[in-house]
């Protein structure tokens, strides 16, 4: 049976990982930049991360959320402790597009409407709700577009401030910033009159960090930079550092109820046990700290560069702006250097995304592979 075909894939394959260090099947040793979409924030096959894996498979790896899990419990304590969050409840499931979805319905729930503002180049997921609030046509299909949602420019007050006026909006979510829209973000400005105006309005503002949490914008969520509290927050990518789960941190003004929410998987034992290892890891080796001046080296270096016109982004959830499409320079980065990026809807613009632990030395050998390949493109 052939693998259904909707990815384009690299003709590379990857056999083992630690750090930032990628080897494929022939022995040849990666930069890895991209940390496959965000995902691996400690690093990859961190001591700690195995270890919790390891020692909780040999005990219990699933049962259904029909029993006790202290686990859970703990994942929840130390999660919304980090993040500033410690009156928020969690309820965990098994993606970002989960995530969304769960956030969009509890909104829903709370004030008994179902339009949604959403923001142009916005992405937050694959699924019925969560597919029907991104801005790409394109993977929408009909069933799901059957969903009342309004795209508005991103910063632009005044459009929000019409549309809530109608009465009929549900929710607001938005990226703390864009991931595969560009590295685009809202002002400190428009961030606290969205809080302002969906609070007025009984409106529930949903932030996605569901790429630009757990510490890769620098402050725990991006959000922070600009002094808000949203009423629901999504969470997934950093948060099991490559095991799938996600969740939702939910203000204490909803109020659960049995049936309300539920999934299978979601919050099972190995799960939590793989997300406790990365807070915890978070935690010990100070890693906000080393992104924030890990970042100000990256820019700097980065800066030095002639061909590249902008840096986009906060802490290492960064974007390269060419004058150029960068689709070439990815392929040389990867065949040629050896470095993993990634890419965006914005076709000049090279995507940086790694973990959260990489040091100067990291930097300095993307920059030297980066300015090699500049050369050689046409």
């Amino acid at each position: 049976m052939p693998l259904f075909n909707v990815y384009p894939i690299y003709n590379l394959t990857p056999v083992r990982a630690l750090n930032a260090t990628v080897w494929d099947d022939n022995n040849q040793e990666y930069l890895d930049f991209y940390g496959g979409h965000g995902v691996i924030s400690i690093g990859h096959s961190h001591p700690a991360y195995i270890k919790a894996i390891t020692d909780q498979v040999g005990k219990i790896g699933f049962y259904s959320n029909s029993i006790q899990n202290p686990i859970q419990e703990q994942l929840a304590q130390k999660l919304t402790s980090l993040s500033g969050y410690p009156d928020y409840s969690l309820f965990l499931c098994n993606s970002g597009a989960e995530a969304n979805e769960n956030a969009l319905k509890l909104a829903s729930f709370h004030n008994g409407k179902s339009k949604v503002i959403a923001f142009q180049k916005a992405f937050h997921g694959r699924t019925s709700a969560a597919v029907a609030v991104t801005d790409n046509p394109s993977i929408v299909a009909p069933l799901n577009s059957k969903h009342e949602v309004v795209f508005l420019p991103l910063n632009d007050s005044e459009a929000v401030a019409q549309e809530i006026a109608k009465g009929t909006v549900c929710a607001v979510i938005i990226e703390g910033i864009q991931g595969v829209g560009g590295l685009d973000e809202g002002t400190t400005a428009f961030f606290q009159f969205l809080q302002q105006i969906c609070k007025a309005n009984n409106v529930v503002l949903i932030l996605d960090e569901i790429q630009s949490g757990y510490g890769r914008s620098g402050q725990f969520f991006a959000h922070q930079h600009h002094a808000i509290q949203p009423d629901i927050i999504s969470v997934a990518k950093g948060m099991g550092n490559g095991f799938p789960i996600g969740g939702i941190l939910i203000h204490p003004k909803f109020k659960a109820s049995y049936g309300l929410l539920g999934t299978t998987f979601g919050g099972n034992h190995l799960a939590c046990a793989a997300a406790l290892s990365v807070l915890e890891t978070i935690e010990q080796e100070q890693l906000l700290a080393n992104v924030n001046g890990i970042s100000d080296y990256f820019r700097t270096r980065v800066q030095q560069i002639p061909a590249v016109k902008k840096i986009k982004g906060k802490g290492l959830m960064l974007g390269l702006e060419f004058d150029f499409d960068v689709s070439e320079l990815r392929q040389k980065l990867i065949y040629e250097a050896h470095i993993f990026t990634g890419n965006a809807s914005q076709k000049n613009l090279l995507r940086i995304l790694p973990p959260l632990s990489i040091t100067q030395k990291h930097i300095d050998l993307f920059v030297s592979g980066l300015e090699k390949v500049l050369t050689t493109l046409d």
